[in-house]
């Protein structure tokens, strides 16, 4: 059976195009054209995954993922026009699990979808991973440090994921980009060094603990404390 893909694209045009694409690599596909219409598929419908425009009518692509948010945890690759940081990290932490800027090569998109599917596909498999005290069960999707929730972010719990699974491993940054962004990340890796503080602060400082470690010029490695 092919996987199911809702495009919610007003564009119709763009739409189209990669329902054609999306049809030659054997996907199945369904398309919305505004915000309100694409909500009610993704609340009604059965679908492995969403493409959603960011700009949207009737209703935000922004709110549309926090809507989707609250009733399933289907992957959703944002499509945006919009470059700045600031828009892309409200995105992930609204629960996206990608975003690709417009325009795009199909090529990359293809990329995304089949990465973002995998790892998708991994976090269904349970498993309970631990170092110096802290629990990350992933069927549950809970973070816990001797029985105290940590409340953290998609891409906060998918990094440290990577880290634990990896525990005395040092991963370098590139590492870290490609396999918990979700693609090959050819630009500045800062982004890295921002969530490893943002854990930090979450975990490290607030339990008094040394969970996460930088080894200087290479990358980072999760040791028990």
């Amino acid at each position: 059976m092919s996987l199911k893909i809702l495009i919610i694209e007003d564009e119709e045009k763009i739409a189209r195009f990669i329902e054609l694409e999306l049809g030659y690599e054997g996907y199945s596909t369904t398309k919305a054209f505004d915000g309100r219409t694409g909500l009610e598929l993704a609340e009604t419908g059965e679908f492995d995954l969403i493409l959603l425009d960011v700009m949207l009518p009737q209703m935000s692509g922004m709110e549309v993922l926090r809507r989707i948010r609250r009733v399933s945890s289907v992957p959703v690759i944002l499509l945006t026009a919009r470059d700045s940081v600031i828009d892309k990290v409200s995105g992930l932490d609204s629960g996206a699990n990608d975003y690709i800027t417009k325009p795009f090569a199909i090529e990359e998109l293809l990329a995304r979808i089949r990465t973002t599917l995998r790892l998708a596909n991994k976090s269904e498999q349970s498993e309970l991973l631990s170092a110096s005290g802290l629990q990350l069960d992933t069927s549950r999707h809970t973070v816990n440090y001797r029985d105290t929730a940590i409340d953290l972010t998609k891409r906060e719990f998918d990094l440290l994921y990577f880290l634990l699974k990896n525990k005395d491993l040092v991963v370098s940054r590139e590492t870290l980009l490609e396999n918990v962004w979700g693609y090959d990340y050819a630009g500045d890796t800062n982004v890295v060094d921002v969530y490893v503080r943002f854990l930090r602060g979450k975990i490290d400082e607030v339990f008094s603990i040394k969970l996460i470690h930088t080894v200087r010029g290479v990358g980072y490695v999760i040791k028990d404390d």
